[in-house]
């Protein structure tokens, strides 16, 4: 019963729903006020399911530890992702909103995340150490993913896209499955560091530790399930906020992006200030890899399913940032520690894109 008692987000989630579900065409009508408190009102309740996701997979990544507790993480984090994608795309969003979500996440978690946490870490620790095999690994599939995904759709022929995008489905699958037997049987030991000091968790952890990690996944089915539930309300607020303002359209993927990122973002400082820098690096390019290699193919297959046009290929711009961003993480992270300059450096590279989103 305790346990229940502690999930208050669940019910918070609930109720949220069934008032704006019910009451939406309503609460559309009485104008922009009404339709930007209840977005507020929803993103705020979103957002706190999300800090719940984030607690449970932290829970089960203490219980079955790294890579796996990663995966976890991630894999939540990317079907909160592709289940708001999928509701906005059938609400009538525009055809760029999956290439500008995955643009935004990558800026997200590679500048974001790596950003605040190396900045955080590096002035609390110094200089953190981690397993550079780790960041090499997803370097060099994200570079590949992004490319095939992302920027090979620029050079083909419309007639063609069809078929390009049935050979993105089984190439990114393929890739997905198998570097993720690589990160969990392979190659465990190149996302896996030893650290000097003694375990971090607490003893306030033991507890929850105790409790099954049956329980822990069910509720991180059921909140994923709850935010999905909200992003389809959400969406409609969204869609008419835009459109009433006249606010870029791009703020519709920065706020997917960064809903599925909340958990990631919340256990990634955690983990900084705890000078676990692998466990950062495995999130934050673990969920830059995740996001594309997941992401692209379930959506195309949906998009081809249903009929919905999409558009894959980057701007110039978004290519431009996300090769800067790219050979910056190169060099950063090719020796095995982080520093804050190293951090403020990404941190940096994330404001731009904060700013881009409003002046490009």
């Amino acid at each position: 019963m305790n346990k229940f008692l502690e999930e208050k987000a669940f019910a918070i989630a609930l109720i949220c729903f069934a008032i704006f579900y019910s009451m939406e065409h309503t609460l559309l009508g009485w104008g922009l006020a009404s339709i930007g408190t209840s977005f507020v009102i929803l993103f705020a309740a979103i957002m706190i399911a999300t800090f719940r996701v984030a607690h449970h997979a932290e829970i089960l990544a203490h219980k079955y530890g790294e890579p796996y507790g990663t995966l976890i993480l991630t894999g939540s984090a990317v079907s909160v992702e592709v289940l708001m994608l999928i509701i906005l795309m059938h609400s009538g969003s525009a055809p760029t909103l999956v290439r500008d979500t995955i643009y935004s996440a990558l800026m997200l978690d590679i500048n974001g995340i790596l950003g605040i946490a190396a900045i955080i870490g590096g002035i609390r620790h110094g200089e953190q150490k981690y397993n550079v095999d780790s960041s090499n690994s997803y370097i060099s599939m994200i570079l590949v993913a992004v490319g095939i995904g992302m920027v090979l759709p620029d050079f083909i022929a419309a007639e063609n896209l069809k078929a390009f995008s049935l050979f993105n489905i089984v190439v990114m699958l393929l890739m997905y499955a198998v570097f993720t037997r690589m990160q969990t049987v392979n190659h465990r030991y190149f996302f896996e560091f030893s650290y000097r000091s003694k375990d971090t968790d607490t003893a306030a952890d033991e507890p929850q530790h105790a409790t099954s990690g049956l329980w822990h996944g069910a509720m991180l089915f059921l909140y994923v399930a709850a935010i999905g539930a909200l992003a389809e309300v959400l969406s409609v607020f969204l869609n008419a906020g835009i459109e009433a303002t006249g606010l870029p359209l791009a703020l519709a993927a920065v706020s997917v992006a960064l809903i599925s990122a909340s958990p990631e973002i919340l256990t990634a400082v955690r983990a900084a200030r705890e000078d676990r820098m692998q466990t950062v690096v495995n999130i934050a390019l673990g969920a830059s890899l995740a996001t594309v290699l997941m992401t692209i193919p379930l959506v195309e297959a949906i998009a081809l399913f249903s009929g919905i046009d999409i558009i894959m290929g980057l701007t110039p711009l978004q290519g431009g940032m996300i090769l800067l961003t790219m050979m910056v993480a190169m060099i950063n992270f090719n020796d095995g520690e982080t520093n804050a300059l190293e951090g403020l450096v990404h941190l940096v590279l994330f404001l731009a894109f904060v700013a881009l989103v409003f002046l490009a």
